[in-house]
């Protein structure tokens, strides 16, 4: 990964339960602190050996998903529970420790974050509150937490996912931050976390865990799903060099920030890898041809992405954002 000047790129921790963190979930065993979901939840295993996986499902936060549009996993190590990713609801957070505990009594000792988004983070609320553990994330993510933005997708959410996100909630800083790698053992486990950002978002991070070959990859691989391309903090062409240096990383099972696991990576990789790439072309070929956006959509052929979820609220959206960013490189290179 890419060296920040003037800044340490790589940390150690090492976790030893009961050195570092004391076992530390404090749950009630009846009634929650926050507002029961009902919809479906439980944590999937991923290679039957302490590693789990939250698949959301598709479509826009709302009453009927109940803020469950994105991934999140765990692993138990066997001295301790190391998170990726906390859903979009202090509620959702909370079921995750529930299904945790289910599995394990071992303490939850580090919630890494894959980037400050919303559907990701309102559920560090329950961990902060009913754990111990440490919050790590990626330095840039103090500019999303310290903005406008994040006041507004609060207030945005509050009216979306009452009662699950209300008046209460509100954003966990992280308590660790990295500039470009961080690495944690636990158990027989390694974890190597890195910084791919800015991409998807400035703060974007993954999460490697050998020896099992499994890749937390947040929101830099969307499996089957059309990705969010339409932010100022989005830079689609920085997000395919991210891609590429997963590829070097060569994991077998790769666990997406939206979409199913996938036993083949590089499959995986692909996809998110050619929608971008798709679009770049198709929109700077547009633009070095003076076409108008709406005539560049409409001669484009998406049916390739037609039928995938997120295609009518995002795509016209994503295209439009690219076509920007292109128009702007062709100004700036003139």
């Amino acid at each position: 990964m890419s060296q920040h000047k003037g800044k340490t790129d790589a940390t150690l921790i090492v976790l030893a339960a009961g050195l570092i963190l004391l076992p530390g979930t404090v749950l009630a065993e009846s009634g929650s602190p926050y507002p029961d979901i009902s919809i479906p939840f439980g944590a999937e295993t991923i290679n039957g050996e302490g590693i789990y996986f939250f698949q959301g499902q598709s479509g826009v936060p709302g009453e009927t998903n109940q803020g469950f549009t994105a991934n999140a996993g765990f692993v138990i190590t066997g001295e301790g529970v190391v998170v990726f990713d906390a859903l979009g609801t202090p509620s959702l957070g909370d079921a995750m420790i529930r299904e945790i505990r289910k599995l394990t009594d071992q303490p939850i000792t580090h919630v890494v974050v894959s980037h400050y988004h919303a559907d990701h983070i309102y559920g560090l609320q329950a961990f902060k509150n009913l754990t111990k553990a440490k919050i790590i994330a990626q330095d840039s993510s103090s500019g999303y937490i310290t903005s406008p933005d994040a006041e507004q997708r609060l207030a945005q959410r509050q009216q979306a996912l009452t009662p699950w996100v209300n008046e209460k909630t509100r954003v966990i800083p992280p308590d660790v931050t990295l500039a470009d790698e961080m690495f944690l053992e636990s158990g027989s486990y390694r974890f190597s976390i890195y910084h791919a950002g800015p991409a998807h978002s400035p703060d974007d991070s993954m999460m490697m865990v050998e020896p099992a070959g499994v890749l937390f990859s947040g929101d830099i691989i969307q499996n089957g799903r059309v990705p969010f391309l339409n932010s100022d903090q989005v830079d689609t062409e920085n997000w395919m060099k991210a891609i590429e240096k997963v590829r070097k990383l060569e994991p077998k099972i790769l666990l997406p920030g939206h979409g199913p696991a996938s036993p083949n990576a590089m499959e995986a990789l692909d996809f998110t890898y050619n929608y971008l790439s798709f679009v770049r072309s198709q929109m700077k070929d547009a633009v070095e041809n003076w076409v108008p956006f709406e005539d560049a959509y409409q001669q484009t052929d998406w049916s390739r992405y037609e039928s995938l979820p997120a295609f009518e609220a995002s795509n016209k959206a994503n295209a439009y954002r690219v076509y920007l960013d292109m128009e702007k490189a062709a100004l700036g290179s003139e």
